[in-house]
């Protein structure tokens, strides 16, 4: 073994070995080309910007930045939660999460290479099926059907 690749701690996600071109700058980079698209749409545009004061974007890309170091490169630095935002989000319903992951997707096939966007979009469609869940049951409404969004229905 190289003494470089003894230096580089392996990321495994899913049982499988982290592509050493996925780094913080690509985070970066997705996540605020994401952002951009996501402040410019017709549909979750209002959304964001009303949630998130312009003075506050910042923090939230920063934020957000953590949150997909956490969850990709196992960075430590997001210690949020997630979920309580979006539940006190009004009216927030299926067609915001296929749009938010249409967006993303997009993003990630721009930015990534294709092993590499395909484990952001393995992670978003978790993350959407699982607060859709969580907004379904805060709602009273019957969790069981919640079917998950898939990439092929986008």
């Amino acid at each position: 073994m190289s003494k470089g690749a003894m230096d580089k701690s392996t990321i495994v996600i899913d049982g499988r070995v982290l592509p050493e071109q996925l780094d913080e700058q690509m985070i970066h980079d997705v996540v605020h080309g994401f952002y951009d698209e996501i402040r410019k749409d017709a549909l979750l545009g209002p959304v964001f910007n009303s949630a998130i004061a312009r003075h506050d974007w910042p923090q939230h890309l920063t934020k957000m930045c953590d949150f997909w170091s956490s969850l990709m490169l196992r960075s430590g630095r997001y210690d949020g939660r997630p979920l309580p935002p979006h539940l006190a989000l009004p009216g927030l319903g299926e067609q915001h999460f296929r749009q938010w992951l249409g967006l993303f997707r997009a993003t990630v096939q721009k930015l990534c290479p294709p092993e590499i966007a395909a484990l952001f979009m393995e992670r978003a469609l978790r993350i959407a099926h699982s607060f859709r869940l969580a907004l379904a049951y805060n709602r009273g409404e019957n969790t069981l059907s919640a079917e998950p969004i898939t990439a092929d229905s986008l």
